[in-house]
This record gives C-alpha cells, structure tokens and sequence, in this order.
C-alpha cells in the first residue's frame, strides 16, 4: 500500500489523534445524547480536559453538535467520516486475513477425501466453503493431522492462488406497510427472482411476509444484511429483500465493501 495523505486508512493508522477522535465519535455515537466525557476519558486512557477538547475540534469541525452542557450528538457529516474511515479500516484487515496471516496460519477445509498428516493438497473454494483434496490445484498445502472424508481439517503452508469469485447480489425493494407492505409485491415475480439464489435474506417485517407469501423462508433475517455481504465475498449468489428505508443506506454499505449488485423492480401485485 502506497502513503496516501487522503487516504483515510493512512490517515487513521499514522496518527494517534485521528484514532482518538475516531474513538470519540463512536462513543459519542453509541451514548449520545447524554455523553459522559469523564468515561471516554477512562475508556480512552485520557484526561477529561483532553477529551473536551478533542470535543469542542469535533463540533467546531461539524462533525459533532452541541444542544446543552452534556449533550452531544455526532451529525451526518460525523458519520460520514466514521463509516468512510471504518470501512478503510475493515478492508485494511480483509487484506491481512486474506494475503498475509494466510502465509503463517493454519487454515480449516472440508476434507473431500480422506486425507493423512503431512500430505501435499489442492485447496479449492465451493459452495462458499474452503475444500482440501489430493487432486492439484492452483493453491495448495500441507495437512497437519489425519481427517476423514467430509470432516474439517488443517491445512498450513498455503501457497498459491485459491480460485474465488464473488457472488452476485440482486436487490428487491419493498415498501413499508404505511405504503401497502407486502401486499404490494406480486409474489410471482419475487418467486422468479429468487429462483436459483444460494442464500436468500429479508430485512423488514414487511420484506419477511413478502417472502414467505413467495413460498420462501428467508435463510437469515435478523443480521441479515452482514450475512449477505459474508456470503458473496464467499462466492455465493444473494438476494436480499429489503424494506424501503433501509435500502438506501444499504447500497452505500455495499459501495463502501467493493461488492457490485443488481436492484431488480418489484411490479406491485
């Protein structure tokens, strides 16, 4: 990675105060608006007058407004500024999972064989699960103890590239119920869509019952848009049925991940 000045990601690691005042934000965030600045202060390992301060840049800043002694709350431009440097931050450790510690660790598989210590395998993703076989592949490794055919097993010393492409995700809006709900999803059409999908996800009550009235049980709906960010770096293909409000604030967090998408248009029934 090359020094960015406006990168956030070098911006957050190089400097302890941009850490600081990261921190700050985030305890703002979660305990606003009555914000305690004597327990930042004891969480951050900093004196209170340090924590007015950074404070008082905060609101001066924008980033944070102030309705009264005490109360603080962090304003869009303040969340802006978390996310853009959290998810720098979250790739950031994408990146040492991915292509460093994978150079040092022991990594679990499916055994798709019986396999015994010490034997040289290929290593190969599928069904979004990481396989260990004795039949070549692009990456490889080394067993490090006996496993049975379909048991997990660990493999270190990895070399190579394991094939894997990101699964796609298609995206169905549904509206609130002060706006028809479900019932203004034609079932037919949602029932086309999910057709063939390998992980099906809802968030809203209202996407949940437009689901199940396509014949589907969601495979996951509390922490549903996490999982469905998990699964496609996976390589699964996604669909994710989704409440109005929450659809927006959804695209940006799959922009700010790097994962591409489809919205597909719900005709209402």
């Amino acid at each position: 990675m090359t020094p960015d000045a406006k990168d956030p990601l070098n911006s957050i690691l190089r400097s302890k105060r941009e850490v600081s005042r990261l921190q700050i934000l985030v305890e703002i965030a979660e305990h606003q608006p009555a914000v305690r600045q004597q327990e930042i202060a004891v969480k951050l390992g900093v004196t209170p007058q340090a924590i007015s301060e950074y404070i008082r840049e905060l609101t001066d800043e924008g980033m944070v407004s102030a309705s009264g002694r005490g109360n603080y709350e962090v304003t869009k431009t303040g969340i802006e500024w978390v996310l853009a440097n959290a998810e720098s931050l979250e790739a950031y450790a994408r990146h040492i999972r991915r292509d460093i510690i994978q150079q040092v660790s022991v990594w679990p598989a499916i055994a798709a064989e019986t396999l015994k210590a010490g034997d040289e395998v290929g290593v190969y993703m599928k069904g979004g699960f990481l396989y260990a076989s004795r039949k070549p592949q692009q990456a490889t490794g080394t067993v490090v103890a006996d496993a049975k055919k379909d048991e997990d097993v660990g493999v270190a010393r990895l070399n190579g590239i394991i094939e894997h492409h990101e699964g796609s995700i298609r995206i169905c809006k549904v509206p609130r119920i002060q706006h028809g709900g479900s019932r203004k999803v034609d079932p037919e059409k949602l029932k086309s869509v999910i057709h063939g999908a390998g992980f099906v996800a809802a968030v809203g009550l209202e996407a949940y019952i437009a689901l199940r009235a396509a014949g589907k049980k969601p495979d996951i709906f509390f922490g549903a848009r996490e999982g469905v960010i998990e699964a496609a770096f996976h390589g699964i293909d996604c669909v994710i049925v989704i409440v109005d409000e929450e659809f927006t604030d959804f695209l940006k967090r799959l922009e700010g991940v790097g994962l591409s998408y489809v919205i597909v248009d719900l005709p209402s029934s």
